[in-house]
């Protein structure tokens, strides 16, 4: 009987765990509390893929940032819209330009209350405003973004209104200064709203001072457990590379390298530096899939069609042009993703990514060349690199016997036949000489007219 009662009461408290567990709330954390690069990037995708995988209830983007590039930034809205799992953001103080629209693609916005959100024009590396089409790539992206939330149909007599859930105008104006949202932004300010400003205009479900705020008090959940995605140094690493900047440096790299490395003789630092920056360069897309071994290859061959070209064929033709498709194609197929020569995955904006990225950093590439070539030799870290003394006759350094030329004026006798050239006798030295007189029998005297380049000229006399 108690070994049946001690059954029982396992069975009975296993049963009770269960439930219990299943019906915690399971809450994913993920933050992004720097600029929107290719690293945060990286947080934000491995951080989705990973609360799928532990079945998460919920997701919660922990944001506090000034914005970054746009391109990292739209490929986060993407993931974000196409989530399985609701995807909510908490503005802990910024969400400006990049990071407003991460903030609009999820499904409920909560701030602090000293929050902002705002402030998405786009801008170049000095914080000048880039031309309009890019303004409007990114109006239309705001816009699309703020609509993918759906809206109300309200049917009022006979008359029928929409009301968007986020009104796609007022997104519109957080980029553009030109537009006007009547109530609540005037022509010429870009929009950024406060935290108040923002629930008032449907851009804010409520304030919270902590994630534990918004579960509690706003989504009413009290049994829960939050998990916090914690990026690996090997995620820091490839996010670091992954950078369309460090790829186009490590393409001028790779271009850089190989062209010193063909001017100077045998295999030194040039090409460490070309195979350290090609390793650099495909590692990151090899892991993640992007670069395929057949890619990779299309590269290499490049190199050795364009070596080739350099070293056993003359001129420059048909062998190096192709290398160089060769490699500039392996390079840009290496980005996108592909399969195979299947390119229906692929989207246009990403091939023109891949396209620029490569382009640009071929480009600089050979501006760096053209930069470091007038620097060889000169001053700071390039003066050893290349010969720069005078080896001037008065210093001992003699390309060519001086003794010839004290033969000028001199005559003598032709010591061999000079079928043009042949040798000489002046004052009995015997020296190499040319006629310029044809042909010049043995024993006919000459004489030196004129001395070049270590060569003794001669007529008959």
């Amino acid at each position: 009987m108690t070994k049946n009662y001690t059954l029982l009461t396992f069975v009975f408290f296993t049963i009770i765990s269960f439930f219990t567990s299943y019906s915690q709330t399971r809450v994913y954390r993920i933050d992004v509390k720097k600029d929107i690069n290719s690293t945060t990037w990286l947080y934000v995708m491995n951080g989705i893929s990973e609360a799928e995988k532990q079945n998460a209830d919920i997701i919660i983007l922990h944001l506090n940032t000034y914005g970054g590039e746009v391109v990292y930034a739209d490929s986060i809205r993407t993931r974000i819209l196409n989530s399985e799992i609701p995807v909510y953001a908490f503005i802990d103080n910024n969400a400006a330009s990049a990071g407003a629209l991460i903030s609009i693609a999820c499904e409920k916005i909560f701030m602090r209350t000293s929050g902002s959100i705002g402030a998405a024009t786009v801008v170049n590396e000095t914080g000048a405003a880039m031309p309009d089409k890019y303004q409007s790539y990114m109006r239309a992206t705001m816009r699309a973004t703020a609509e993918a939330h759906g809206r109300d149909t309200i049917v009022n007599g006979r008359d029928t209104l929409y009301r968007w859930h986020r009104d796609p105008r007022i997104a519109e104006a957080m980029v553009d200064e030109r537009v006007v949202v009547a109530g609540v932004i005037d022509s010429g300010k870009t929009l950024t709203f406060t935290a108040y400003e923002a629930i008032k205009h449907g851009y804010c479900e409520g304030l919270a001072e902590s994630v534990e705020d918004i579960i509690e008090n706003h989504l009413h959940i009290k049994d829960y457990k939050i998990s916090v995605y914690k990026p690996t140094a090997l995620v820091e690493i490839k996010g670091f590379l992954s950078s369309t900047i460090i790829r186009g440096l490590l393409i001028m790299l790779i271009i850089g390298g190989i062209y010193f490395e063909l001017q100077t003789p045998g295999i030194g630092f040039p090409s460490a530096a070309a195979l350290t920056a090609a390793v650099l360069y495909f590692a990151p897309l090899y892991i993640d899939g992007l670069a395929a071994n057949w890619e990779i290859i299309v590269f290499v061959l490049g190199l050795a069609l364009v070596a080739v070209e350099i070293f056993v064929t003359p001129g420059f033709g048909v062998v190096g042009i192709i290398g160089i498709v060769f490699i500039f194609a392996g390079l840009t197929l290496s980005l996108i993703n592909n399969v195979n020569f299947d390119f229906r995955p692929v989207e246009s904006k990403e091939m023109g990514k891949a396209f620029l990225t490569v382009t640009g950093g071929v480009t600089f590439g050979f501006l760096l060349i053209i930069y470091l070539s007038s620097k060889i030799g000169r001053k700071g870290l390039f003066r050893n690199i290349a010969l720069v003394k005078t080896l001037d006759n008065q210093s001992g350094y003699i390309g060519v016997p001086l003794e010839n030329a004290e033969t000028l004026g001199k005559e003598g006798i032709a010591y061999t036949v000079l079928r043009l050239s042949g040798k000489v006798r002046i004052d009995n030295e015997i020296y190499d000489a040319v006629s310029e007189d044809g042909f010049i029998e043995k024993g006919t005297p000459i004489k030196v007219t004129r001395y070049e380049a270590g060569q003794v000229y001669v007529i008959k006399i």
